[in-house]
């Protein structure tokens, strides 16, 4: 069975593994999950992420990062769907959280931070807000 919305799928699965205290969570993987994952790590949410196995087979080891017992992720929220595709302008980067939180956002120059994509005067598509 096909996943409609596996990014939506991948932040849920992070969210539940945060909700019961696990270290880690798998998940199937793809190259922009990875590269989300990237971002993620790059900003401190998380600890480290892995990707093992074969072709099909691919899952992507996501460690997740508590302080004093508490998830550092307070939020996780698919931002476009792909039933409502959400853009925007370099000059039009919302912030999350007055500058707390990040947007990541998928541009022509990969995926990355909505402040970096500011700075580099690229746009693209909001893929999820994480605080």
């Amino acid at each position: 069975m096909s996943m409609s919305d596996p990014i939506a799928d991948m932040l849920t699965r992070i969210r539940n593994a945060h909700m019961v205290a696990k270290k880690e969570v798998n998940i199937p993987a793809s190259n922009l999950k990875a590269d989300i994952a990237k971002v993620m790590e790059q900003e401190g949410y998380i600890d480290s992420f892995s990707v093992a196995g074969e072709k099909a087979t691919k899952m992507l080891t996501i460690k997740l990062k508590y302080y004093d017992d508490k998830p550092v992720i307070d939020s996780l929220e698919r931002i476009s769907k792909p039933s409502l595709r959400v853009y925007v302008k370099s000059t039009e980067m919302p912030s999350v959280m007055n500058g707390l939180g990040i947007v990541i956002v998928s541009t022509p120059k990969g995926v990355m931070t909505g402040q970096n994509a500011a700075a580099q005067s690229v746009g693209g598509e909001i893929l999820c807000s994480v605080s």
